[in-house]
């Protein structure tokens, strides 16, 4: 793996010369597992709410409903409970707050640590749901997961974007949202395994298998190095120019050494990161990584995939069949996403969001027509081939999602704020993201009872607002280094360069009338 040296060119001529080296992978693919964990948690609550041990215990209301001979007959309507969309949700909305603190850690412990922090957090919450006796229990252990996802994706895509070298960084972003799908496959086959466990236990394995990957990311926090940006950041400068020198696999470290030095330097001055993202010249980054965010969720895909198991059982398919059905869909997840490793460094991120804003269309407008036809609310006519159709376009669907939005919703973020409002902009992004996660999942039940299959009506509206956005305001990022976003991105946009120009003139004016020489750093 250390044979494949390049140079990396920045604005302005600069060449910045690295190798892919062992140590640069070894540390993406333990720090990756935080998706792991992450994509194990999203897929495992949707397969536990549909068994039937499980509904008994916690929601009895719930199971009363879906036995047959004592249910209500409406087919949309008879998982409409808030306590059951509570389980699922009170992880993201404890993500959503456990981000603000992960800001802090990230800039002043570092990124290694704050990974490490949510490790723990998550063998916690897996040590409170597999042992749950009551509601509360489970909720709490939902929580601490819920803690470990916002420390996890707070740390995890920013770590990833800094240690890599900028012509493999997509690709190696793009580890974490695989680990995410390898996470849901991971949990959807678990659900179909442990359901079949006879005494009504199985339920407890699959929650109690999530300490597999918390264990996993616990250890890779342990061993991994801290990115060079962080140690730099943090004052220590010669630690950070030798893991330079490590995880480049080269001499010719120093262009690059000050360049991080001189970007540690501006972010040192910020005193106020949060205050500071509101400033004008950070509007685009601001304003793309946020609406990526919501438009991440509202593509419907999170509603599929925690719901996957329920969501097939509401359209006809028995219990095995349905757990079945969402392992297939798992299965295309994964394979999608190595469609994104190998093609968002060479196609770029904005011809795969826009292909897949496409396909994503065509792919829920032909299924809500089919539900629309063929399951009423208190009927159902889908035949095997029309199911199978709605597998084929579900997958379609995830598919598309999969090498587009998953991944790009994470990396695109990571990689454009610049250092010293880059934690607080990763913030803002999980926050923004975590958000819309809770409202999504605490909802979606309830939307799929009022709109029945005009929810998916609903979502290609969404998925064609999406694309709209990305045709006019999202620039290309593919191939820049993170420290040259603003001359190579920013300012030769056609709307966001408006922004930027007048803000850096001003700092530049100031920076050199204090006469700061990124050399005397060393």
């Amino acid at each position: 793996m250390a044979g494949g040296g390049f140079t990396t060119t920045g604005g302005g001529g600069k060449d910045f010369e690295a190798k892919i080296t062992p140590i640069v992978i070894i540390s993406c693919i333990m720090a990756a597992t935080g998706g792991l964990m992450f994509g194990y948690d999203v897929g495992v609550s949707g397969g536990v709410t549909s068994m039937p041990p499980f509904l008994k215990k916690f929601f009895p209301e719930v199971f009363r409903k879906t036995v047959e001979e004592e249910g209500v007959k409406s087919n949309y309507c008879k998982y409409d409970n808030e306590g059951l969309q509570l389980f699922t949700s009170s992880l993201y909305l404890a993500g959503l707050t456990a981000t603000f603190f992960a800001s802090y850690t990230t800039r002043r412990l570092g990124r290694r640590l704050t990974m490490l922090i949510a490790g723990l957090f998550f063998i916690g919450g897996v040590t409170f749901n597999a042992a749950a006796q009551n509601l509360a229990m489970l909720i709490i252990g939902r929580i601490l997961l819920g803690c470990g996802v916002g420390f996890a994706n707070q740390a995890v895509p920013v770590f990833l974007s800094e240690i890599a070298p900028s012509r493999i960084r997509g690709a190696l972003n793009i580890l974490f949202q695989l680990n995410v799908t390898f996470g849901i496959l991971f949990a959807n086959l678990v659900n179909y395994g442990t359901n079949k466990i006879k005494g009504g236990w199985g339920w407890r394995v699959s929650l109690g298998l999530a300490g597999i990957p918390a264990l996993l990311l616990t250890l890779g926090a342990s061993l991994v190095v801290d990115t060079p940006n962080s140690l730099i950041e943090r004052g220590r400068f010669e630690e950070g120019k030798s893991v330079l020198r490590k995880i480049r696999g080269t001499d010719n470290i120093e262009p690059e050494f000050l360049e991080l030095v001189e970007a540690s330097r501006v972010a040192n001055e910020v005193k106020h990161p949060f205050r500071n993202i509101l400033k004008r010249r950070n509007r685009p980054q601001l304003v793309i990584s946020i609406a990526l965010q919501i438009f991440q969720q509202f593509t419907g895909i999170n509603a599929i995939m925690f719901y996957a198991p329920v969501l097939f059982n509401t359209l006809g398919f028995k219990n095995d069949a349905s757990l079945y059905s969402a392992v297939i869909t798992g299965a295309v997840n994964v394979l999608a996403t190595m469609v994104s490793i190998y093609s968002v460094d060479k196609l770029g991120r904005r011809m795969l969001l826009l292909e897949a804003g496409v396909q994503m269309f065509f792919s829920q407008m032909v299924v809500a027509v089919i539900l629309g036809f063929k399951v009423k609310d208190h009927s159902e006519d889908l035949s095997k081939g029309f199911a199978a159709l709605v597998v084929v376009m579900v997958c379609i669907f995830v598919s598309a999602f999969a090498w587009s939005w998953g991944p790009l919703g994470w990396l695109i973020p990571s990689e454009t704020f610049p250092l010293e409002t880059r934690s607080a902009g990763q913030s803002v992004t999980v926050c923004v993201n975590l958000l819309f996660t809770f409202v999504i999942a605490q909802a979606f039940l309830s939307m799929l009872c009022h709109f029945k299959f005009g929810i998916f009506f609903f979502f290609s509206g969404w998925v064609l607002i999406m694309s709209t956005f990305v045709l006019f305001l999202v620039p290309e990022t593919k191939n820049v280094p993170i420290e040259e976003m603003t001359e190579r991105v920013w300012k030769q946009h056609w709307l966001w360069k408006r922004f930027i120009e007048d803000d850096y003139v001003k700092d530049e004016k100031v920076a050199n009338d204090k006469g700061f020489d990124p050399a005397s750093q060393l």
